[in-house]
């Protein structure tokens, strides 16, 4: 399979437009996990990710004929921006469709390089169905962001590039997978030169569609993909892409949220750049594989795939990274509602040495008190201790720190008892984050019954995330799930969640 795709690679076309991007050494996270930590910076080229040579190479191989139709993609900003400037230095009329929840950042940047956008649905492949119906009705040529091999071939060039400027040794290669072109380009060029070398393909556990096509041993098509890393929610593997890489993969890695939060910090501390969230999984599905394997001494690479990030993401980002990176743990403690409880709390042996960094509380009783409270940790057997530790000096623990809701929602709102709420269910709700979309969802779901809370909070992300206490008298709790269902958004009870109860309820 990959001798198929090595004459296409070494004859892609993208130098006029695209550049070689450096291998850069990364200190700091090399010494933090003893061994030698490579990037490859991606995030360098002109429009911020790689994505350009796919984009360009294919725009290279359309006839005179083919480009004088124009062209027309699907994509959630990066192939866009590619494709946008490739055809605007090749004077090709260029149009983009992108879903609406796309970052407001990368649809600037393809309007900027001249393409015209058409924002269609809330997710890629929404965007892309769209694409299809324009290429029926105008006549133009669908350049596909992940499956087609002259794209496959121009993002082979990356793999090229590895094995020239770092001969030496290497053992394994990180790189991140959302349809696939990137980690199916560079894998086929590698696998032929170095077989040795392995390939890590690294995805978001909320959008895995690789892992899951491999699992089953045919592609599959997921019935929820993850926005977070937004540049990698794809739903299903592409069938060329897949038919590459199901011989050339040695192992998938699925990263979480908090890790890949994590991983955009560690790429900051070492180069000074923000990359996005998809072009962090390379680092994060790298430390998960150290972490898992132990090895010590190893040359290991990850790509750096690209860096159109929305500046306003980044408050949820550094919220987020202390529990990615293990350092903080997020924990409630009953303890007495007595002066100087906190003080002793603080105090205590198991926690004397350590940092608060977050304490939220409000009086409820005469007798109890629950605090929530952020604890400095090294890891995640530390925290195990800790947790363990104060259980041993008689205070009641509920470790909440993998606990979405609480992360998301409870640690700011804490101390909101209300003891005159009866017949109170809470519910969780994701929607698509666009101008208007909470006061739709007010629409929705107002009047209905009475709100007893409701906690919403803007991180810059895809998707905005709401926590809804609702009053419904017990014989109405089956037309509650009824009814919203019919609204289509992403929901689920939480009235029996630790977070609530301890702190709302």
């Amino acid at each position: 399979m990959p001798r198929t795709y090595l004459k296409r690679i070494l004859d892609a076309r993208i130098y006029d437009l695209a550049v070689e991007t450096p291998i850069d050494e990364a200190p700091l996270l090399s010494t933090r996990l003893d061994n030698r930590i490579l990037l490859k910076r991606e995030d360098l080229q002109p429009v911020f990710s790689f994505k350009l040579r796919g984009a360009y190479n294919k725009m290279c191989q359309l006839s005179e004929a083919e480009r004088g139709r124009g062209v027309v993609a699907a994509s959630a900003g990066n192939h866009a921006q590619g494709l946008a400037l490739a055809a605007k230095k090749m004077g090709v009329k260029a149009t983009i469709v992108m879903p609406r929840t796309t970052p407001q950042i990368k649809i600037d940047a393809v309007r900027a390089r001249g393409a015209r956008v058409v924002l269609h649905g809330d997710t890629y492949d929404a965007a892309s169905a769209h694409a299809q119906k324009l290429v029926e009705e105008k006549n133009l040529i669908y350049i596909h962001p992940f499956d087609d091999p002259d794209v496959i071939a121009g993002q082979g060039t990356i793999g090229v590039e590895i094995l020239r400027q770092h001969p030496g040794a290497l053992n394994a290669i990180f790189i991140p997978v959302g349809g696939g072109g990137l980690c199916a380009g560079i894998a086929a060029y590698v696998k032929y030169v170095r077989p040795e070398i392995k390939i890590i393909a690294v995805e978001s556990d909320d959008a895995a569609c690789l892992a899951a096509a491999m699992a089953a041993g045919r592609r599959v098509r997921l019935k929820e993909v993850g926005l977070f890393a937004d540049g990698t929610a794809v739903a299903q593997i592409g069938k060329e892409t897949f038919r590459v890489l199901r011989e050339t993969v040695d192992q998938v890695i699925t990263v979480s949220t908090d890790e890949i939060c994590a991983a955009i910090k560690d790429i900051f501390d070492d180069t000074r750049s923000i990359c996005e969230p998809a072009g962090a999984l390379g680092v994060a599905g790298l430390k998960k594989y150290i972490e898992q394997k132990g090895c010590r001494g190893e040359t290991l690479l990850a790509i750096d795939s690209g860096a159109n990030i929305n500046f306003d993401r980044l408050r949820y980002i550094s919220e987020r990274t202390e529990i990615g990176e293990k350092r903080e743990a997020v924990i409630a403690v009953t303890i007495p509602e007595t002066p100087g409880s906190f003080k002793r709390f603080c105090a205590c042996p198991a926690l004397s040495r350590r940092m608060i960094t977050e304490f939220n509380y409000r009086y409820a009783d005469n007798n109890e008190a629950h605090i929530f409270v952020g604890i400095q940790v090294s890891s995640d057997s530390d925290r195990q201790a800790m947790v363990a530790a104060l259980v041993d000096e008689g205070y009641p623990v509920t470790d909440m720190t993998d606990n979405e809701m609480a992360k998301l929602h409870i640690r700011h709102m804490v101390g909101g008892h209300a003891p005159e709420i009866d017949d109170e269910v809470i519910y969780r709700f994701e929607f698509p984050e666009r101008p208007g979309a909470l006061s739709n969802f007010l629409g929705k779901v107002g009047g209905k019954w009475n709100i007893s809370i409701f906690h919403y909070r803007n991180h810059g992300s895809a998707y905005g995330r709401v926590l809804v206490g609702l009053q419904v008298p017990p014989g109405e709790r089956r037309q509650v799930g009824q009814f919203l269902d019919t609204l289509q958004y992403r929901y689920s009870e939480e009235t029996g969640n630790e977070a609530y109860q301890f702190f709302l309820s």
